[in-house]
């Protein structure tokens, strides 16, 4: 479980691997992410966007962003949580994916949310440690 908190609105990933979904031998490794974002503070606000810096174990950068999160805008109020779950595929056993939400508060402010880093590694990767 990865956690980040912005503006005491907290953000918790958990990536789990996609078995049935990958297929290694034609470089495909699937995960899916369940992301629960809760809404600690005074004031509800609206999740506007998504950014997402998703790397692989080559180096190769993919950026995705877009208006809100599966086709949703959420409002969270004080006390409320929004979860939901989705996936991203890569052409290598492992990556790391990390970003920010955009939210705006009830009063038009915009401001940034952390998503925090969380590694995507297949089952049985040996990592070696420098």
């Amino acid at each position: 479980m990865y956690r980040a908190l912005t503006r005491d609105i907290e953000v918790t990933v958990e990536p789990y691997y996609l078995e049935e979904q990958s297929d290694p031998d034609d470089s495909r490794y699937v995960w899916g992410y369940r992301i629960v974002i809760a809404n600690h503070s005074g004031v509800a606000v609206r999740l506007m966007t998504r950014y997402w810096h998703i790397t692989d174990e080559n180096g190769q950068v993919d950026e995705v962003s877009g208006p809100g999160v599966i086709g949703e805008q959420p409002l969270l109020n004080p006390g409320d949580t929004y979860e939901y779950s989705s996936g991203c595929p890569l052409d290598t056993p492992s990556g790391v994916m990390f970003g920010h939400y955009s939210m705006e508060a009830e009063d038009g402010e915009t401001f940034n949310v952390a998503i925090p880093a969380f590694s995507l590694d297949s089952p049985g990767l040996v990592r070696t440690l420098n």
